[in-house]
């Protein structure tokens, strides 16, 4: 599932976010992959565990739990520390695909990659290039959304993104562990929570509310993973 999860920073928040990342400390994105990833990087990101990196990480953190749309769609049970990049003058990434399992640094945790996400700070208007491609059945998705919006897909998915050829791309990323592993059995919880929440505004009391909602709970009492 390929999922745009708007407004999740305010034009505020991210002119913050701007402001700091102007005077963080950028390293080669190539240190924080492996052999295979650094063949294909080219980019920058704040160094793991920098104090700005935790600081801002923190406040993505809060964003992500004010939003009804990305706890219904993710179900979110641990997410690893939100990182930061940059692509300019022709940086890219090619295509690859994340990690299995990520390392918590500075604890013995684990997260494993059952979503990655990616959440805008640059305006679409502010680069050229800079898409964030998915590879699925369907073929390949671009994504380049506007600052302060995010995307989800899973972590098992292909993707790149596209050389930057003019102006500056600024994002967040990080990877989730679901309590529902499997994409397809997290989309119909999806699915099914949307349609719960429709029936409740457009006919509240409705006596199939119950029945729908101990349908949901059952089957998340089936499926999750803790």
């Amino acid at each position: 599932m390929l999922l745009h999860v708007p407004a999740i920073l305010d034009a505020t928040q991210v002119a913050r976010f701007r402001e700091a990342l102007d005077g963080g400390e950028w390293i080669d994105g190539k240190a924080t992959v492996g052999a295979q990833g650094a063949q294909v990087k080219r980019n920058q990101q704040l160094a793991d565990g920098s104090p700005l990196a935790r600081e801002l990480g923190a406040a993505v953190l809060a964003a992500l739990a004010a939003s009804p749309l990305y706890h219904s769609a993710v179900l979110p049970l641990r997410t690893l520390p939100p990182r930061f990049n940059r692509y300019r003058g022709g940086g890219q990434y090619g295509m690859h695909v994340d990690s299995a399992v990520f390392s918590v640094p500075g604890t013995p945790h684990r997260v494993r990659s059952d979503l990655s996400a990616t959440l805008f700070l640059s305006e679409p208007d502010e680069y050229d290039g800079g898409e964030l491609v998915v590879a699925d059945t369907y073929g390949e998705h671009g994504v380049r959304l506007p600052a302060g919006d995010m995307v989800l897909y899973p972590g098992s998915s292909l993707h790149r993104v596209t050389p930057v050829t003019r102006g500056t791309r600024l994002a967040s990323f990080f990877w989730i562990q679901s309590l529902v592993r499997d994409d397809g059995q997290r989309s119909l919880m999806w699915e099914l929570d949307g349609a719960i929440q429709q029936l409740a505004g457009e006919v509240p009391g409705h006596p199939a509310l119950d029945r729908l909602t101990g349908v949901y709970h059952n089957l998340l009492r089936q499926w999750a993973q803790t």
